[in-house]
């Protein structure tokens, strides 16, 4: 499986959700701060995004939100429309009889403690206008999706979180597809850069292989140095700092997730014995394994 591919299947914790919502101008509706991230989809009519510090954005149909560090904000029918306060509680004001806007909502919860370093580097709300033409693919999910939540059949609970998962990787292919990467670091950059993307799908594909710097190199085609050094750059630590780091994200989901014994999950991501895996996870989430799988 490939870094973006992986990253979106390990990122979020438990199912996401959608909802579809109809409101008559002039309405607003605020969204608190929250523990994850969030998907807004114009599906009919306009609306406008609203949060504090920044100029309001008109959105049209198909315009898509992305709010990746689930900061607060609001959307309302205008930016003139009285506000409570801009994500501050969640607050939807009566509808009143004017035109219609139908937004498609999505939520994804996110452990903060071991957020992608990805989602890191995105604004706190990134705007996907709607262009002819433009990331067929995340046109065809909304379509999808939005014919799911719309008209529920057999088959729509196990369809609806699926097409949230894949609403959310065209988001963030069509994010990275639409950054300038001349400057040559980051992660847009490095995805799209052939060796190190390489390196990194063989990091996320088989996080318990025994890997080097040098055997790494060998993925993306380059000596060790040249690799190394093309890694750190565009990624922004070395080869086998984001291989530990993903060893143990790694492990933590699987402690969550499954009930694999220590042994097996220490296995699983490459260390030699339950003990060094229990040393190593204990330094980067400062507690042992087993109490951690306890807290939940």
């Amino acid at each position: 499986m490939d870094a973006l591919s992986q990253l979106v299947a390990t990122m979020r914790t438990g199912e996401p959700a959608s909802s579809l919502i109809t409101h008559h101008a002039p309405w607003h509706r605020s969204y608190p701060p929250v523990q994850g991230a969030g998907i807004h989809v114009i599906l009919q009519g306009s609306a406008v995004l609203l949060s504090s510090g920044t100029e309001p954005v008109a959105l049209g149909v198909g315009d898509v939100v992305f709010t990746p560090q689930g900061a607060g904000h609001a959307l309302a029918d205008s930016a003139t429309t009285p506000l409570p306060g801009v994500g501050t509680a969640a607050d939807t004001a009566a509808d009143g009889d004017g035109p219609t806007t139908v937004l498609l909502c999505g939520a994804y919860g996110l452990d903060r403690s071991r957020v992608h370093p990805m989602l890191l580097e995105l604004p706190e709300y990134v705007h996907l206008p709607a262009r002819l033409g433009h990331h067929p693919s995340l046109r065809a999910a909304i379509d999808l999706l939005g014919r799911e939540v719309q008209d529920r059949r057999p088959g729509t609970d196990a369809a609806i979180p699926a097409l949230l998962d894949m609403l959310l990787l065209f988001i963030l292919r069509a994010w990275t597809d639409d950054q300038d990467c001349d400057e040559g670091s980051g992660w847009a950059a490095a995805l799209r850069d052939r060796p190190v993307s390489t390196a990194l799908s063989a990091i996320h594909r088989n996080p318990g292989h025994p890997w080097t710097v040098e055997s790494l190199g060998t993925e993306a085609g380059l000596s060790r140095a040249a690799f190394a050094r093309r890694f750190a750059a565009l990624v922004g630590q070395p080869p086998l700092a984001y291989l530990t780091w993903w060893r143990l994200t790694t492990a933590a989901r699987l402690l969550r997730e499954t009930d694999s014994s220590l042994h097996s999950v220490a296995q699983r991501v490459g260390y030699a014995s339950e003990f060094a895996f229990a040393n190593a996870f204990k330094r980067e989430f400062g507690t042992a394994p087993g109490a951690y799988r306890r807290r939940g």
